[in-house]
């Protein structure tokens, strides 16, 4: 007899998984820089970006000669998709009637909290990935350790505008997108420099749009979220940096193709994360909702990313 597969297996409740692929944690902005990016395999090589992906090519031709051929990236390191499993739990109290099965609000409630911890897993991945100096080369990364944006005498926009320069020379785009820790977001909304810039347009305090208007930029993001370690102590997830980049913007479905150049991509495994079917467990006397989400950042193009450690 042929043994069936944990595909064939699995029950899937169509439903709950729409619910989990549109899940987003307000505080993780991670997927800003690293867009979801479906693939079919567990694993390959990342597609990544060198400047031929950028390069203005010759495309005219002449009756009856040859069509010149393009390729847009290469086969770069490789990738091996990770995956978390969590299950949510409903107890039997939290129900009007213990017979019948949780109505779709209390699942919904049930995978919020579960995708809860697993995306914010996947936001440290992501920042470790995006704070990682190593990653970048000598003129896409800065640090500001001796020149903060919280010393009145440092200009954040000038420091940023440099990023933006760096990008733009590299891969002929500009960056549109920039994400700022909660500490470089703090430092840089009472900075004078930026302060003195809206002193005669607004009373109210500064935002991340009106500082995505003031640099000309399409997304400015804020990096609010908080990890804490095996002893229970806090820290900032984004630390006291700043990552400015050329990300692909997402198509319909709130996801971007791989094939499109861009700064990184959330490699995620077609139809994930995924819930399967509740079952009830006697001895816990709950509802359980799995849920599994297999997927792994990936940085494709690191030109297009520019690294300001330190910033606030």
């Amino acid at each position: 007899m042929t043994q069936m597969n944990n595909q064939q297996v699995r029950v899937i409740d169509p439903i709950l998984t729409t619910h989990a692929q549109g899940y987003r944690h307000q505080t993780h902005v991670g997927i800003a820089l690293f867009p979801r990016a479906p693939v079919a395999v567990s694993g390959g090589q990342i597609l990544e970006f060198g400047k031929e992906a950028f390069r203005l090519y010759n495309a005219r031709r002449t009756p009856g000669s040859s069509t010149k051929r393009v390729q847009y990236g290469h086969a770069g390191k490789p990738f091996a998709l990770v995956q978390d499993a969590l299950e949510g739990m409903v107890p039997r109290e939290h129900m009007r009637d213990a017979s019948q099965v949780p109505g779709i609000n209390l699942g919904q409630r049930a995978v919020n909290n579960t995708m809860g911890s697993l995306s914010l897993t996947l936001e440290v991945e992501q920042a470790e990935l995006a704070r990682n100096p190593d990653n970048y080369d000598n003129d896409h990364k800065v640090d500001l350790a001796s020149s903060q944006w919280t010393d009145d005498n440092n200009n954040p926009c000038k420091d940023i505008r440099t990023g933006q320069e760096a990008v733009r020379e590299s891969i002929g785009m500009d960056a549109n997108t920039l994400l700022l820790s909660a500490k470089g977001f703090a430092a840089m909304r009472e900075n004078p420099y930026v302060l003195d810039r809206f002193k005669h347009t607004s009373k109210d305090s500064i935002t991340a749009a009106m500082i995505a208007a003031l640099l000309d930029i399409d997304k400015v993001e804020v990096g609010k979220a908080v990890s804490a370690d095996a002893n229970d102590k806090f820290s900032d997830v984004w630390g006291t940096d700043a990552i400015l980049a050329y990300v692909a913007p997402p198509g319909g479905d709130n996801s971007a193709d791989a094939a499109e150049p861009s700064y990184g991509y959330t490699y995620t495994m077609d139809g994930h994360p995924l819930v399967e079917e509740a079952y009830y467990d006697n001895n816990v006397k709950s509802w359980i909702y799995p849920v599994t989400y297999e997927r792994r950042p990936v940085l494709s193009g690191i030109t297009a990313g520019y690294l300001m450690r330190n910033v606030g």
